[in-house]
C-alpha cells in the first residue's frame, strides 16, 4: 500500500544555522511575518497563503451586509441590551435591566454580545459582529485540527472551505442565537481531545481543557453541548496509547472540569435568593435544574416540554407538532437544504477511509488519521440520529452542530482516498461520492422552484465526467494518472461544493429576523417547526405565527433602532403593519415607532418599567427602540408563570410599570395571541383582561397602549 501520509513530529528540534555560516543579510533566518506567511516547512508553499484566502474569503462572506438583518433575534438581542446595562441582569441572562425574567437559555453567548455593546454602543453590528468572528474563528479551528491530523494542509484547507460553505453554517454565523458559540466551543474541546491522544505526557491537562471548553458549551446552550460526550470520551478509550486505568482517571479529570466549568453558574442562580433574581425563563417554578433537564433536557427529546408552544401543555404537542421523526429527517425538505448536501457523501467516506485506514494497519502515522475519523464519525451519527429521532421542539438551524463533523470527515476521507488512489476501494468511493452528491444536489435545488435553474445541470454534468475521469485513471489512462489526477480533483470539489455554495451565497445576501432563520432560497413550505421550507404548526395544523425567518425578502427590515439599527420585522403574520409597529408575536419581535418612544420614555426615570408586554418578543422590540426595560410577562412564550396576576397588580399599585403594550405573544388575545399555551386561563391571559377591564385603552400607530399609573392609588 502507497502509504505517504506522515504525522509532523511535534517534538522534533528544529536545525539552526553554524553560527560560522552568517556572512550578510541574505543568510539572515525570515523574519516572523515571512515566516507566518509562508508557515510550516513541511507545506507547499502555497498552502498559508490559500489558508489566509480562506479565512479572509470568510470574514467576507460572513460580514457581509450583516447590519440588513437588524436585530436578527429580537429575544437574545434585548438580553444582550439589559446586560450592557445591567451586570445582574447580564449575569443571569436576564431580558430586561430591572431583572424580571431571563431567557431560556444559559447566558454565555448572552454575555459575549452584552460586552460587545457595552464597548461599541448598541446596533445590529455590535450584535452580531461577534458571531461572524466566531465562524471565522471556527472554520480556523478546524483547518488547524484536520490538519494536524493527516499532516496534510490540502486535507485542512478542504475541510475549512466545506464548514465556511455550508449554508447553515453562514446563516448562524451571521445571526445571534447560541448555536455560534456553542459549535465554536466544541470544535475546540475535539480539538484538544485529539491533542492528549497525540501527547500522552500533558493528555491529562489537554482532557481537562477539552471538558472545561464542553461545560462552557453547556453555559450556552445546556445539554445540546453534551451530545459530543460520546464521541469524546470513545475516541480517547478506543485509540489512546495509555493503559486503560489510565484513560479512565483521565477522562474523570476532564469529567472534573466539564463539571466545574459549566456548574459554578448552576450553583450559584440555585444558591441565590429567588425574591432577589429573575425568574427563570422557560421554568415553570423557578428552578434551573428544572430548566436544563425538562423543557431544554429530556423534554427536547420526549416533547413533554411544559410550557412549550409544542408541547406538554397543548393538544397535539410532542413530536406532531415539530416535522415528521425519522432516519430520513435531516433529507426533508424542511432541512436539507440546511445541511444535507454533503451528508451522504461525508457517510460514504467515514466508512471507505476506516476500512482502508485500518486494513493497511496501524502505525505512528495512520493512529492519528483514525482517531480523527472515530471521533468526527461518533459526533455526525450520535448528533444526526439525535436531530432524526427527537420529539419535541426542533429547528431547522440545530443542524449547524453538524456541519464541522460532515467537513472535518470530507477533508479528512479526501486526504485518505487520495493517499490510496490507486486502489479499486478509492476508485468506487470517489465515482458513489461524487454521483451521490449530484444526485442530493438535483434535489435540493429542485425544491426551490426558480432558484438557478441552470445549477443542477451543471453540478450533474461535473460530476458525472469526473465519475467517468476517476476510472479512466484507474482501469485506462494509468501513466497519465499524476498529471491528470489534480485536474479531476478540482472538477470534483466544484461539483461537491457548487449547490452548498450557490446557497451559502443566498443565506448571506439575505435578511434574516426572527425565533427560526432558514439558510438558503425559500421552498415555499414554511413552518413552525422548522422555519422555510416545511414543518407545520403544533397539532398538525397551521402554527399559531408563520415565520419564514427573513425580512422582506432579502430587503433590510423597516423601522429604525439605535444607532440607524433596523429594528425588528414587522412582516410576520400578526406582527403588526408591513414595515410599520407592530406588537410582535411568538416568533418575531415588535416594532416601535417614534411616537411609541417619546410615550414610554417620558418619566421613564420613575419607573422600573416603562411598559410590559405579554411574550419576550412583543417586549423586545420597544425595549432595543426605547433602550429602557419593557418587561417580558411569561418569558418567551408567555407561558410562565411570571408575574402571577396578584404579583402584577402589586407592581402596578407600587408604581413600577408604565404602560401595557396590548396584544402580541403566545399568551396574549391580541395579535397572534392564539395559539399558545397561556391563552386559555394562563397568568398571562389573566394579567390582560384585568388591564383591558381596569383601564383605558390608547391607539399610538396602531398599537394599543394602557396607561397604568391612570387611576391607580
Amino acid at each position: 500500500m502507497d502509504q505517504t501520509a506522515t504525522m509532523p513530529d511535534t517534538h522534533q528540534t528544529r536545525s539552526t544555522p553554524d553560527a560560522g555560516s552568517f556572512d550578510g543579510p541574505t543568510s539572515r533566518t525570515p523574519g516572523v511575518l515571512a515566516r507566518a506567511w509562508r508557515g510550516d516547512s513541511a507545506d507547499h508553499p502555497a498552502a498559508r497563503p490559500a489558508l489566509v484566502l480562506l479565512l479572509v474569503g470568510t470574514a467576507a462572506l460572513y460580514l457581509w451586509g450583516l447590519g440588513s438583518s437588524g436585530w436578527a433575534n429580537s429575544f437574545y438581542s434585548a438580553a444582550a441590551q439589559a446586560g450592557s446595562d445591567s451586570w445582574k441582569a447580564m449575569f443571569f441572562g436576564a431580558s430586561d435591566a430591572a431583572g424580571s425574567i431571563t431567557v431560556d437559555k444559559t447566558p454565555l453567548s448572552i454575555w459575549v454580545m452584552a460586552l460587545s455593546v457595552r464597548l461599541f454602543g448598541l446596533s445590529s453590528w455590535s450584535i452580531l459582529v461577534p458571531q461572524a468572528l466566531m465562524g471565522v474563528a471556527t472554520v480556523a479551528l478546524l483547518h488547524t485540527t484536520v490538519r494536524r491530523t493527516t499532516g496534510n494542509a490540502w486535507a485542512g484547507l478542504g475541510a475549512g472551505l466545506v464548514l465556511a460553505l455550508t449554508p447553515v453554517a453562514v446563516l448562524m454565523f451571521r445571526f445571534n442565537n447560541p448555536d455560534a458559540l456553542l459549535v465554536l466551543l466544541l470544535v475546540g474541546a475535539t480539538a484538544a481531545t485529539l491533542r492528549a491522544l497525540e501527547d500522552p505526557r500533558r493528555a491529562a491537562r489537554w482532557l481537562a481543557l477539552g471538558g472545561a471548553l464542553v461545560g462552557l458549551g453547556f453555559l450556552t446552550k445546556m445539554l445540546q453541548a453534551f451530545l459530543v460526550l460520546p464521541a469524546l470520551a470513545g475516541v480517547y478509550l478506543l485509540t489512546a496509547s495509555v493503559p486503560l486505568a489510565r484513560r479512565l482517571v483521565h477522562l474523570v479529570v476532564a469529567f472534573a472540569a466539564m463539571v466545574v466549568a459549566g456548574g459554578w453558574w448552576v450553583l450559584a442562580v440555585e444558591l441565590w435568593p429567588a425574591s432577589s433574581r429573575p425568574w427563570i425563563g422557560g421554568s415553570q417554578d423557578n428552578s434551573i435544574l428544572e430548566l436544563t433537564l425538562g423543557y431544554n433536557g429530556l423534554g427536547r427529546l420526549n416533547g413533554n416540554e411544559v410550557g412549550s408552544v409544542g408541547g406538554g401543555g397543548m393538544p397535539g404537542g410532542g413530536g406532531g407538532g415539530w416535522g415528521e421523526t425519522g432516519l430520513l429527517r435531516l433529507f426533508s425538505s424542511e432541512i436539507g437544504g440546511q445541511v444535507a448536501w454533503l451528508l451522504p457523501a461525508a457517510l460514504l467516506l467515514l466508512v471507505a477511509a476506516l476500512w482502508l485506514t485500518l486494513r493497511a494497519g496501524e502505525d505512528r502515522r495512520t493512529r492519528p488519521v483514525t482517531a480523527g475519523l472515530v471521533v468526527w464519525g461518533l459526533w455526525l451519527l450520535v448528533t444526526g440520529l439525535t436531530f432524526s429521532l427527537m420529539a419535541g421542539i426542533f429547528h431547522a438551524y440545530y443542524t449547524v452542530a453538524l456541519a464541522p463533523a460532515i467537513a472535518a470527515i470530507l477533508g479528512i476521507g479526501g486526504h485518505v482516498l487520495w493517499q490510496h488512489r490507486h486502489t479499486v476501494t478509492a476508485a468506487v468511493t470517489a465515482v458513489a461520492v461524487l454521483l451521490s452528491t449530484a444526485a442530493m444536489a438535483t434535489v435540493l435545488l429542485g425544491r426551490s422552484d426558480g432558484f438557478l435553474p441552470w445549477l443542477a445541470p451543471l453540478v450533474v454534468t461535473l460530476a458525472g465526467v469526473s465519475a467517468i475521469m476517476v476510472v479512466l485513471l484507474k482501469f485506462v489512462l494509468a501513466r497519465l494518472r499524476r498529471r491528470a489526477g489534480l485536474a479531476v480533483a478540482l472538477a470534483s470539489l466544484v461539483a461537491l461544493l457548487a449547490g452548498p455554495t450557490a446557497y451559502a451565497v443566498d443565506t448571506a445576501g439575505s435578511a434574516h429576523t426572527g425565533s427560526i432563520p432558514s439558510a438558503g432560497p425559500s421552498t415555499g413550505r414554511g413552518g413552525l417547526g422548522a422555519g422555510p421550507g416545511g414543518g407545520r404548526g403544533p397539532g398538525g395544523g397551521q402554527p399559531p405565527q408563520l415565520q419564514d425567518g427573513r425580512t422582506g425578502q432579502g430587503q433590510p427590515p423597516q423601522g429604525a433602532g439605535p444607532q440607524g439599527a433596523p429594528g425588528g420585522t414587522g412582516t410576520a403574520p400578526g406582527g403588526g403593519n408591513q414595515g410599520g409597529p407592530g406588537t410582535g408575536g411568538l416568533l418575531d419581535g415588535s416594532t416601535s415607532s417614534e411616537a411609541i418612544d417619546a410615550l414610554l420614555t417620558q418619566d421613564a426615570g420613575s419607573y422600573t418599567w416603562v411598559a410590559a408586554a405579554i411574550g419576550s418578543n412583543s417586549a423586545s422590540g420597544y425595549q432595543l427602540s426605547t433602550e429602557e426595560p419593557v418587561m417580558a410577562i411569561g418569558g418567551f412564550n408567555g407561558s410562565d408563570p411570571s408575574p402571577t396576576l396578584a404579583q402584577f397588580q402589586q407592581l402596578v399599585a407600587d408604581g413600577e410599570v408604565h404602560w401595557f403594550i396590548g396584544g402580541g405573544g403566545a399568551g396574549g388575545r391580541g395579535a397572534g395571541g392564539r395559539g399558545g399555551p397561556g391563552a386559555s386561563g394562563g397568568t398571562s391571559t389573566q394579567i390582560q383582561a384585568w388591564v383591558e377591564e381596569t383601564f383605558t385603552a390608547t391607539t399610538v400607530d396602531g398599537t394599543t397602549l394602557y396607561d397604568l399609573s391612570d387611576g391607580i392609588a
